[in-house]
């Protein structure tokens, strides 16, 4: 038992230490552009001036997006999504896997749930012992269920999710601005040293090294605040762009998707004063998403799901669809006119071997 704890401290201990080098590397920026170059290499006050403000600006707003990354404390799924009681202590001496699902099934009823495995299943941590919200996931480096997971940063120590999203975005995007400035100031100096048309100095070594590392981190920062763009765009996580979600009537990748403008409205907000602003003001609380119906085939869907309903008839009674909440209702009523689509129903009588008639009823976007 101790030695399994000692290992875990040592663990989040080593887990700091790429935050401590992103400290030091930030510390030592600072100091080379504000005193080895604007005090001690660039000759002109003006120019040495307006160089500092902007600095400054682009400065505060990269270290306050990165500390908001690093200590906001991931979202949980709530005390609705764990089972009760009695039905905990069913479930865990059940060993088969039907009759737990069951117990799920029943308890999954009242949760605004639209999200299953890949087979069909209810989506159930047995490590937090919680019934997994939509876009939630485990966190092993966390050991905790994350709302809207996107992924584990070590840059960060955290897990980037629905508490700290915007934020990461922030941050991807100032620590760019950030490097791109300093790079393109540095450069005029940069050149001069490296030609001989200024004496060498202690000044020459910090402004060679601060424009290669300014350019280096630009390159890498740039691929990935590109990729969390399109990320944004399309409303997905890094873990759903690798792996479709799967709703009731199958996967789909476009599954959370509501227009480009609801979907930057879901993790920015409405009111754009404050996109630029690290604060929280993502929509929604984590727990439920607007989604829409996922597109599909009459005649195919009457083959998909044809198994899966009369299976499913036979073991345990249909989850119905929990009500969407007024927010969601709000913003899937007003897609309409955001985006010009408009929507058709198409009504599908199947009938199975034993006569017996479902009829289904499909939403596609047209």
């Amino acid at each position: 038992m101790a030695p399994t704890h000692v290992l875990r401290c040592c663990q989040r201990g080593l887990a700091w230490i790429p935050v401590i080098f992103i400290a030091l590397v930030v510390c030592w920026s600072y100091y080379a552009y504000v005193v080895e170059l604007c005090i001690f290499t660039i000759p002109s006050i003006g120019e040495q001036i307006v160089y500092l403000i902007f600095f400054h600006l682009f400065f505060i707003m990269f270290v306050w997006s990165y500390w908001k990354t690093i200590f906001s404390q991931p979202a949980n799924p709530s005390k609705e999504f764990c089972l009760p009681k009695a039905e905990k202590e069913r479930y865990e001496k059940e060993e088969r896997p039907e009759s737990q699902q069951e117990i799920l099934w029943r308890a999954a009823t009242s949760l605004p749930l639209y999200t299953r495995t890949g087979a069909g299943a209810i989506r159930y941590c047995d490590r937090c012992q919680v019934i997994k919200p939509d876009r939630c996931h485990h966190c092993s480096a966390c050991d905790m269920c994350v709302l809207k997971m996107d992924h584990h940063c070590p840059w960060v120590n955290n897990c980037v999710g629905f508490s700290n999203y915007k934020f990461f975005i922030l941050f991807l995007a100032y620590s760019l601005v950030y490097c791109l400035f300093i790079a393109a100031t540095v450069l005029q100096y940069f050149i001069k040293f490296w030609t001989n048309e200024l004496p060498d100095t202690h000044a020459k070594f910090h402004v060679l090294f601060l424009f290669f590392v300014a350019a280096m981190f630009c390159i890498s920062i740039l691929s990935l605040f590109s990729y969390h763009l399109w990320l944004v765009g399309k409303n997905r996580s890094t873990i759903e762009a690798f792996r479709a979600p799967v709703f009731r009537t199958g996967s789909d990748k476009n599954g959370f998707s509501l227009g480009f403008r609801k979907n930057i409205a879901q993790v920015f907000g409405d009111q754009k004063k404050y996109w630029l602003l690290p604060v929280f003001t993502s929509q929604g609380d984590g727990l439920t998403f607007p989604t829409r119906l996922v597109n599909a085939d009459v005649e195919q869907a009457a083959v998909t799901l044809q198994p899966e309903l009369n299976k499913r008839a036979a073991e345990v009674p249909v989850s119905p669809v929990s009500p969407v909440r007024e927010s969601q209702n709000r913003l899937l009523s007003n897609d309409q006119h955001a985006n010009n689509i408009g929507d058709h129903q198409a009504d599908s009588t199947l009938k199975s071997a034993d006569s017996e008639t479902i009829t289904i009823s499909i939403e596609s976007e047209s």
